[in-house]
C-alpha cells in the first residue's frame, strides 16, 4: 500500500510499546490494534472509551461485540481483527513474536504481512522479530525501545520467604493449587490466574492482586502475555512445560517474557526461582547463560514465522484440507503445525455425509464450525463431536433460539467447586462464541445477552470460590499491618467487644484481656497476638479512660477487683488492713502509661469508698499504735483487729486486763460481752460485706436474720455457734443479757422464766437458745408434765432457767480458766 508508514516498534517487556500504540491510534481519525487475549482486549478497550467515548469505540472478540454503529476504534483480538486493516487509518499488532506460537502463530503471521493501515501501521514485539521483520517486510522502520526499569536475578528463595507483591509462575494446574495453598497458610492467600479461566474470573483475580487485598498472585505463564501486574519479583516454581508435544524446558526468550512481569515503569524487578519442598522439581536453577540474557535482554534470534494459507478455497472439502496444508510460498514462513481446528475439520471429513458437502457456502459455513475454540480443552477428538453435533444443525440453516437457550440455561448453574465452575465456564464460553456468529442463532443478540450474563454469574461464583480457598482475608491483613504505624491500623471494636481489622475479626475483649479467635490456626494466632500488640493500646487505652470517668461498674470480691467478670486488680498488704494496696493485673499490661495511671488512680478512689464501713476497724488499729496505750489494752486490741471484730472473751485475756483500761478501750467502740468481746459497728452487714469482699475476712458472709445455719460447720463472719445453729456475737449477747436480767429479777429464787418472744425473734430454736445460754453458765429445766406432753405441745412461757452450778473442786487449768471467765463475764453485765 503506497505512502503507508510501517513501524515495527521492538524491546523487552515494560518499555511502553502498547501505550505507544494507543496513543498513536487515538491520534488518527480511526483505527484498530489487535491482541493476544481477549482481557488484554478489553482493559485497552476501556482505556480508549475514557478518551474517545463509548459511541467512538467498540469491542470485537470471538466471545464478545460491542460495535457501536459510529465506531471508528476497535479493539480486537488477532484473530477477530480485519485481515487486511479494515480501511481504518491506523492499524497496530501486539505481541507480533507470538507469529512462532505453534497454535496460533500463522493468525499472527498474516496479520503482521497483510493488516495495514491506510496511514500507518505498527508492529509490536519482542526484539526476537527483527531479521523476520527485515526479511519480510523490508520496508518497515524498525524502532528499538529500551527497558524503562531493570530487571535482575535474585536466586532461589523458599515460598515463605518470598517478598510481597511477588508472582509465583508454575506449569500446572496442580502445582498452582499447592503454591496458593501454601501461600494461604503463611502469608494470607494469593490471587489465581490460569489459563482455563474465563477473561472475567482472571480480571477479578488481578484485580485481587492489583488491590493490594492480597501481596502475591499465582499463575501459569499466561502471565506472561498483556498482563500488566504491579509485580516487583516473578518466582519460576519450574523451568519446563509440555508445549502440546513434548516436555520441555522453556527458551530464554520465554522466561525472559514472563520474568519480565517484574518490574513496571521505573520500578526495578527481580526475578528467581523457588527452592525447597514448595516445588515438584524440588529447585529449579537457571543457568548463567540464561540469567545473562534475561538480563542483557539478549536472544536467539527466530529464523522462521509459522504460515498456514489464509485464504483457502472453498470448492471442496478434500480442497479446503489442502489449501491448508499447503506448504509456504515465501522463504523464512514455515507450515504451521496441525491446529486444532484442522485437526478437527479432518476428523469430520471423516464422515462420508460431512465429506460430501458442496457448493462454496456450505464450505465456508463447515471450516466457521470447524474453527469454534476449543475453550474446555478437550482435545481434538472430543472437541469434533462437539462440533460435528453442533454442524448438524447449522447445515440445516440456524440454531434454535429454543435450543441454545435450553444449552445455556443448563450451565447457568452457580453451585460447586473450582473443577466444576471451570468446566461450565469453558463451555458456556463456547457458547458465548456461538450466540455471536450472525448467522448462526436465530434471536442473535437475546441469546448473545443471555450466554454474557451467565459466564458473568459463574465467573463471579468461580472467582468467590478461588478466593475462599486461597484467600486468607484476615491472615492478609495481618501481615500487612506488621510495621505499619499502630494509629494508622484500621482496627475497631464492635459489638460483643468483638476486635476487627478492616472489619475483620481478630478476638474480643474480655475487660482488658484479649482473647484470640479458637478458630485460627497456629500460625494465624501468632500474627493475631502480633497485631493485637499494635493495635490493642489504643483501644484499652480509650476504655481505661471511660472506665476511669465512671467506675460504677466495678466489683470487689475476694480480695479482687474485678470489671465484666474479670480481675482488674487484686489488693495486697498496704499500710493498714483498711488500707491494702492495689495491685493492677496483667489484663492492663498493654494499656498506656498514662491511662493505666489515671484507671488505677481512679480505682483507689472508688475502693476509698468501698471500704468506708471499716472506718471502726481503722481506729482499733489507730489505737494499737497509740503510746498511751498500756501493752495489756494493746494486746486485746491487736486480738481485736486479728479477729476482725470479734474475738471469743475465753480468747480476750480479759483477766490481765487493767481495769482503768476499760473505758479507754470501751469509747473506742469495744464491747465486753459475756461470751465475745467485739466491735458492735463492724458486726454490721455493710461492714461485714466490706471485710468479706476486700478479702480481709475470708469467712462466709450470713444475713442478718435469721441465723443461718451452720451445717458445714464453718461459721459465718461475726457468729458464734448455738447447738445446730448460729447467731450473731451482738445477739448473742442481748439474749445473755436478757437472761442475766431475769435472773436478778427472780431475786433469791435460782429459777426464772425467760420471755418466749426473745428466742422467737432471733429465729433460735429452744435448743439452740438453750445451748447458747449454757455457754454463759446458764441451764434449762422444763416441766416433767410439759415434757411428757399431758396438755399438750410445751409451751416456751413455761421454760424455767437455773444458772450453772459451781465447778467440782480441783478443776483442770483450762476449766478454771473457763469458769472464771464465766463469772467475769456475768460480773462484766452488772458492772456499770
Amino acid at each position: 500500500m503506497p505512502g503507508v508508514t510501517i513501524k515495527a516498534v521492538l524491546g523487552p517487556t515494560n518499555t511502553g510499546k502498547t501505550h505507544l500504540a494507543i496513543e498513536r491510534m487515538c491520534g488518527h481519525s480511526s483505527g484498530a490494534i489487535g491482541f493476544p487475549l481477549r482481557l488484554l482486549a478489553r482493559e485497552v478497550y476501556d482505556r480508549v472509551v475514557r478518551i474517545k467515548g463509548e459511541k467512538s469505540v467498540a469491542l470485537i472478540t470471538g466471545e464478545e461485540r460491542i460495535e457501536p454503529r459510529d465506531a471508528r476504534y476497535f479493539c480486537c483480538t488477532a484473530e477477530a481483527m480485519p485481515r487486511l486493516g479494515g480501511g481504518h487509518a491506523f492499524v497496530a499488532l501486539d505481541e507480533a513474536q507470538l507469529s512462532a506460537d505453534r497454535e496460533r502463530g500463522h493468525v499472527f503471521t498474516d496479520r503482521l504481512l497483510h493488516a495495514r493501515g491506510r496511514e500507518e501501521t505498527m508492529l509490536l514485539g519482542s526484539s526476537t522479530l527483527e531479521p523476520m521483520i527485515k526479511a519480510l517486510i523490508p520496508k518497515a522502520e524498525i524502532v528499538t525501545r529500551p527497558r524503562f526499569s531493570t530487571l535482575t536475578y535474585a536466586g532461589a528463595r523458599k515460598l515463605s520467604r518470598l517478598p510481597p507483591r511477588s508472582a509465583i509462575v508454575a506449569f500446572s494446574t496442580e502445582q498452582v493449587y499447592a503454591m496458593a495453598e501454601m501461600l494461604r497458610r503463611f502469608r494470607g492467600g494469593a490471587a489465581v490466574v490460569m489459563g482455563g479461566l474465563s477473561p472475567e474470573t482472571r480480571n477479578r483475580q488481578v484485580a485481587l492482586f492489583q488491590s493490594g487485598e492480597v501481596d502475591y498472585i499465582v499463575a501459569t505463564d499466561a502471565i506472561g502475555m498483556g498482563l500488566n501486574l504491579d509485580v516487583t519479583h516473578v518466582a519460576f516454581a519450574g523451568l519446563s512445560k509440555f508445549d502440546g508435544v513434548r516436555q520441555r524446558r522453556l527458551t530464554p526468550a520465554e522466561m525472559a517474557q514472563i520474568a519480565g512481569r517484574a518490574g513496571r515503569h521505573q520500578q526495578d524487578g527481580s526475578f528467581g526461582t523457588l527452592s525447597g519442598s514448595g516445588t515438584r522439581e524440588g529447585g529449579p536453577e537457571f543457568t548463567d547463560e540464561e540469567v545473562y540474557a534475561i538480563e542483557e535482554h539478549r536472544f536467539a534470534p527466530l529464523t522462521s514465522l509459522y504460515w498456514r494459507e489464509a485464504e483457502p478455497r472453498f470448492d471442496t472439502v478434500a480442497t479446503l484440507i489442502a489449501d491448508l496444508e499447503s506448504p509456504p510460498p515465501e522463504p523464512g514462513l514455515a507450515r504451521a503445525p496441525e491446529a486444532v481446528d484442522l485437526a478437527v475439520l479432518k476428523r469430520l471429513a471423516e464422515d462420508r455425509a460431512i465429506a460430501d458437502v458442496r457448493g462454496h457456502g456450505m464450505v465456508r459455513r463447515l471450516w466457521e464450525a470447524a474453527s469454534l475454540p476449543d475453550f474446555r480443552q478437550s482435545g481434538p477428538d472430543t472437541h469434533a463431536r462437539f462440533v460435528a453435533r453442533l454442524w448438524q444443525d447449522l447445515r440445516q440453516g440456524h440454531l434454535g433460539a429454543d435450543y441454545v437457550a435450553a444449552r445455556i440455561a443448563e450451565l447457568d448453574r452457580p453451585q460447586g467447586d473450582i473443577d466444576t465452575l471451570q468446566g461450565r465456564v469453558a463451555a458456556i464460553r463456547s457458547w458465548a462464541y456461538i450466540a455471536q456468529r450472525p448467522d448462526w442463532v436465530l434471536a442473535r443478540d437475546e441469546m448473545a445477552a443471555r450466554a454474557r450474563a451467565v459466564e458473568a454469574r459463574l465467573s463471579d461464583a468461580l472467582h468467590a470460590r478461588l478466593t475462599e480457598r486461597f484467600v486468607n482475608r484476615r491472615t492478609t491483613i495481618l501481615m500487612k499491618s506488621i510495621g505499619t504505624d499502630a494509629s494508622l491500623l484500621p482496627v475497631a471494636l464492635g459489638e460483643g467487644d468483638v476486635v476487627t481489622v478492616e472489619d475483620e475479626p481478630i478476638g474480643h475483649l474480655e475487660a482488658f484481656r484479649f482473647v484470640v479467635d479458637h478458630q485460627a490456626n497456629h500460625a494465624d494466632r501468632r500474627m493475631l497476638l502480633a497485631a493485637a500488640e499494635k493495635a490493642l493500646p489504643r483501644l484499652l487505652g480509650e476504655r481505661a479512660r471511660g472506665l476511669a470517668a465512671d467506675p460504677s461498674a466495678l466489683e470487689l470480691a475476694q480480695g479482687e477487683i474485678r470489671w465484666r467478670g474479670r480481675p482488674l486488680a487484686h489488693l495486697a498488704s498496704g499500710p493498714s488492713a483498711t488500707r491494702p494496696r492495689v495491685v493492677p493485673s496483667r489484663d492492663l499490661a498493654i494499656v498506656p502509661d498514662t491511662d493505666r495511671q489515671a484507671l488505677l488512680t481512679a480505682v483507689e478512689r472508688w475502693l476509698a469508698a468501698r471500704l468506708s464501713p471499716l472506718a471502726p476497724l481503722t481506729g482499733l488499729e489507730a489505737a494499737t499504735r497509740d503510746p498511751d496505750v498500756g501493752s495489756e489494752a494493746r494486746a486485746l486490741l491487736l486480738a481485736l483487729v486479728g479477729g476482725h471484730g470479734a474475738i471469743p472473751r475465753d480468747r480476750a485475756g480479759t483477766e490481765h486486763l487493767p481495769r482503768d483500761a476499760r473505758p479507754l478501750l470501751r469509747r473506742l467502740g469495744v464491747t465486753f460481752g459475756a461470751l465475745d468481746v467485739f466491735a458492735p459497728a463492724l458486726l454490721k452487714p455493710a461492714a461485714r460485706r466490706a471485710l468479706h469482699a476486700a478479702g480481709i475476712d475470708r469467712r462466709p458472709v450470713a444475713s442478718d436474720m435469721p441465723p443461718v445455719l451452720a451445717a458445714s460447720r464453718q461459721l459465718p463472719a461475726g457468729y458464734r455457734p448455738a447447738g445446730e445453729q448460729a447467731v450473731r456475737v451482738d445477739v448473742a449477747e442481748k439474749l445473755v443479757r436478757a437472761a442475766h436480767d431475769a435472773r436478778v429479777k427472780a431475786g433469791r429464787s435460782r429459777h426464772f422464766t425467760l420471755d418466749p418472744a426473745l428466742a422467737t425473734s432471733t429465729g433460735l430454736k429452744p435448743h439452740s437458745w438453750a445451748r447458747l445460754l449454757g455457754a454463759a453458765g446458764f441451764k434449762v429445766q422444763r416441766s416433767r408434765a410439759l415434757a411428757q406432753g399431758a396438755f399438750g405441745p410445751p409451751a416456751p412461757d413455761r421454760w424455767t432457767w437455773r444458772p450453772a452450778r459451781p465447778a467440782p473442786p480441783a478443776p483442770s487449768p483450762a476449766a478454771a480458766a473457763r469458769q472464771g471467765n464465766a463469772f467475769a463475764a456475768l460480773a462484766d453485765l452488772v458492772r456499770p
